[in-house]
């Protein structure tokens, strides 16, 4: 394939991807599988891979992120963006619409949209192409995210139908689906990280990360409310939704115009009433006069447009009896105190529980067993207890002592420095623990024996015949068939998922152990950093050298490995045959090339994302680091290295090279 043939072929399997990508997001319509867009993809792929040149900033390759942004950059924006006014009383909605009845008259209509409660952002197309998207800010700049939302599947990076303005700017937010927000906190209870306090902040957070491949798996959405430019060809707002459909952006399907005050009221009651079963937040309705030459007549005020407002919600809370908390054991030992609530209806669903967290905010609420406590659902998926009313509380209350044992096994509870939560040490011996690591073996994303669920795990567990992981590899088809609802059929399927998982990956065995803050990502670097148990095991000292892990990381992995407990199961899972080094395939592409090199990577680079740098350094025998130091042998600089780095290496005499320097090191270092 020729370059100028390579350029039409990505040309055209762009458009492909895009037109299909606009079906799946935006229409909810794919007319393809999972699989054949996969393939496009993957074509498209490797043809920019042998091509680097006709690789563009908007390819739909983009959306799997890659790009670095250690510095947000701040741009003002061309149109303010200016806030509403709020209102909470459906009052003031009418002062509203008398204050633009005595100026335009009766003949006006509005426009009612859903408040989406997640982040503004503004984003600017030329020639049909993103170009840019920026952030609310302070209304008047805000920070350059262009890297990130690229990711977000829902934001075209190229416009589909005609007649769109050679540039403009459209408005809308970003947020997380609840789907998304729950699967994210799963992940990362896994891994006992803290979990994501709310999708607002969630959403917020996600698109300031640098690492815009992490973006990616946050599955951020966007719905898009507002069109601005110069010469715009339309006469009311609802004509410029219409427009931003068709040329491929997501816009609510819940926006509507309403001609009378009378249909406004009968609009917010509906969603006040509706809006829980959204798989994401909103806050509120905006209304809007919707021709915008009676806007123009209307005006602004120095901060809010006066053609606008918006009526927002109160956050749903109740009040209810406190009857007891709880203490729950977690996989990692994480002790999570609950609160036992009498049942109260609150957001469209009863709740009987509701979270403490953790001691420190039993302590700063003052929250005691017969309270009265407010429970809030607001932004939150999961209520939370806001407050006590001390006006209920008895005489006869006493301060909540925390718990000092563990509820499962009575051992001794400890608190890490720095850490907010209790554990319980026995993590071989307390019941909930080893269920919870054995489930989190076998689950998908480990060693998927998806014939071995939780309900299996406990009976296993209650016969004694699982006490660890490495126990359901000696378990024999006559001692199965004895338990109850364990026919021949559910017999086999499980002994043939168990020898099924011998196949698993190293790095994905690795991930199964369940080390503690050991994730998918962690495990993956690990598996490649050291090639194999052994090679972890006799180098354990050099963890911290691998990129992305730190003190913490490295003491847990070093507590794991310093438990004899823990060998013995390594060297029986070993035994029954589980992969515990990468493959002959995993590694043909290795050489040592850059045996003794170690590298700080930084900024973005044209002919490779930069995970696929790091991954060349280390197929051929270098090392990525996270900082520079007298020790680092080189910077591979791409564009927009932060100054800070470029400072540090200077002053160090670090040698720093770029992509072409670099691949000359691979290919002539002979």
């Amino acid at each position: 394939m020729t370059s100028e043939e390579a350029k039409l072929k990505i040309d055209d399997l762009s458009a492909t991807i895009e037109e299909h990508n606009y079906k799946y997001y935006i229409l909810s319509s794919p007319s393809i599988s999972d699989f054949e867009f996969d393939s496009l993809l993957n074509e498209l792929i490797a043809i920019e891979k042998q091509f680097p040149e006709h690789l563009r900033p908007n390819s739909p390759t983009q959306r799997v992120g890659g790009g670095i942004t250690k510095e947000f950059k701040t741009v003002v924006h061309t149109y303010p963006m200016l806030s509403l006014g709020n209102t909470y009383s459906q009052e003031e909605i009418a002062d509203f619409d008398n204050r633009i009845r005595k100026v335009i008259t009766d003949d006006f209509e509005y426009v009612c949209e859903l408040k989406f409660d997640g982040v503004a952002i503004g984003l600017t197309y030329k020639n049909g192409e993103l170009s840019r998207a920026v952030t609310r800010g302070d209304g008047v700049q805000g920070d350059d995210v262009t890297t990130n939302v690229r990711t977000i599947k829902t934001i075209p990076l190229r416009l589909s139908g005609k007649n769109f303005p050679d540039e403009f700017e459209i408005r809308g937010e970003i947020f997380m689906p609840h789907s998304s927000f729950e699967a994210i906190n799963k992940e990362r209870e896994e891994i006992d990280e803290a979990p994501l306090a709310n999708p607002r902040n969630a959403a917020s957070g996600s698109l300031k990360i640098q690492d815009s491949t992490i973006v990616a798996k946050r599955n951020l959405d966007c719905f898009l409310y507002a069109i601005y430019g110069e010469n715009l060809p339309f006469s009311t707002h609802a004509e410029s939704l219409k427009a931003a459909k068709e040329w491929g952006f997501k816009t609510s399907p819940h926006t509507r115009v309403c001609k009378s005050l009378e249909e406004v009221t009968l609009f917010i009651n509906h969603w006040n009433e509706e809006r829980n079963k959204l798989d994401f937040d909103i806050d509120g309705i905006v209304l809007k006069v919707n021709h915008y030459k009676q806007q123009q007549v209307l005006g602004f005020t120095s901060k809010t447009p006066r053609w606008a407002i918006s009526f927002k919600f109160k956050a749903e809370q109740a009040s209810t009896q406190l009857i007891s908390i709880v203490y729950q054991v977690g996989r990692t030992g994480a002790i999570t105190p609950v609160a036992n609530l009498q049942p109260v209806l609150l957001a469209g669903t009863v709740v009987k529980r509701a979270s403490l967290h953790n001691a420190d905010i039993i302590e700063k609420l003052d929250i005691r067993v017969g309270d009265t406590v407010f429970v809030e659902k607001g932004g939150e998926i999961i209520p939370k207890i806001i407050g006590v009313d001390l006006s209920k509380r008895s005489t006869t209350s006493v301060p909540t002592n925390y718990a000092e044992q563990c509820p499962e096994c009575g051992t001794q509870l400890i608190r890490r420095e720095g850490e907010a939560n209790h554990y319980c040490p026995n993590e071989l011996g307390c019941a909930p623990q080893i269920k919870g690591k054995i489930e989190h073996f076998v689950s998908r994303k480990a060693m998927n024996i998806d014939s071995l669920g939780a309900e299996t795990i406990e009976q296993l567990f209650d016969a004694m015949l699982i006490f660890n992981c490495a126990d359901i590899y000696d378990l024999k088809e006559a001692q199965l068939l004895r338990l109850e609802r364990m026919a021949q059929k559910s017999v086999n399927n499980l002994l043939q998922g168990i020898e099924l998982s011998k196949k698993v990956p190293f790095e994905r065995v690795l991930y199964a152990l369940g080390i503690r803050h050991v994730g998918e990502t962690v495990a993956k670097k690990i598996a490649y950093n050291f090639k194999s148990m052994d090679g972890l095991l006799t180098h354990l000292d050099q963890l911290e050298q691998v990129d992305e892990i730190g003190p913490r990381i490295t003491q847990s992995i070093k507590d794991y490995f310093a438990d004899p407990r823990n060998l013995e199961i390594i060297h029986r899972l070993k035994s029954h045959g589980l992969k515990f080094e990468l493959t002959e395939e995993q590694t043909q592409h290795f050489s040592d090339k850059l045996k003794g090199l170690s590298f700080v990577v930084s900024g973005v680079f044209s002919k490779f994302n930069r995970d696929d740098v790091k991954k060349l350094i280390e197929q051929n025998g270098g090392k990525n680091v996270g900082s520079i130091s007298a020790k680092t042998s080189y910077v591979l600089a791409g564009e927009n290295m932060g100054p800070a780095k470029l400072e540090k290496a200077e002053k160090l005499g670090v040698k720093i090279i770029n992509e072409d320097d670099f691949l000359a090191l691979i290919h002539d270092n002979q």
